[in-house]
């Protein structure tokens, strides 16, 4: 299989590989309590933000040995009100257990740059390269029922709604939904 062609370029984005100096421009959105209330994880400190970065920076592709693909999302050169190009969150699809036809995507966005479309072009974009590079048949998305944004996303991409899970997770103190979201890969939309 051909190696993926990376960064993933959309009209107004760029999905690039990590590199180190992502630590600091990911803190600000990672550390924010409303972003962080739906992941696994508690708000970044700076030193998380370096142990997380350094963990992601070798998850380049699906078919390598980390079994998992995570870009950091940063807006192209020369939007209009956006000088230069900046990190406005991450995207990352990886093995769903043992196959290599199904996989798991999960994305957090800064709530800064929400309303403009960003996530909607991004998820596309890792969906259409997931389906034609690794030659997927099935990609899922699970999130905290209370994060409306993401369900809101998911549907907006053409995943359907598969589950609602009641008070399947414990996290952070208290018992939360999931839903579950999925996509075959005749659904996807392209870009």
């Amino acid at each position: 299989m051909q190696e993926l062609s990376l960064p993933l370029k959309t009209d107004r984005l760029r999905l690039r590989a990590y590199r180190d100096s992502d630590a600091e421009a990911l803190l600000p959105i990672y550390s924010r309590e409303d972003v962080a209330r739906f992941l696994l994880c508690e708000p970044w400190t700076a030193e998380v933000a370096r142990t997380e970065v350094s963990k992601r920076i070798p998850r380049t592709g699906l078919d390598t040995e980390a079994r998992a693909l995570a870009l950091v999302i940063e807006t192209a050169d020369g939007l209009e009100s956006i000088e230069g190009s900046v990190v406005i969150g991450d995207i990352a699809i990886w093995f769903d257990g043992e196959s290599s036809e199904k996989a798991e995507i999960g994305w957090v966005l800064n709530p800064a740059a929400g309303g403009h479309g960003f996530a909607t072009e991004a998820a596309i974009a890792m969906l259409n390269a997931a389906f034609a590079h690794d030659g997927l048949h099935r990609i899922i998305a699970q999130m905290d029922a209370r994060n409306t944004a993401s369900a809101r996303l998911a549907s907006r991409i053409g995943m359907r709604q598969e589950a609602h899970l009641r008070q399947d997770w414990w996290s952070k103190g208290e018992w939360s939904d999931t839903l579950i979201f999925g996509m075959l890969r005749s659904d996807r939309q392209q870009v």
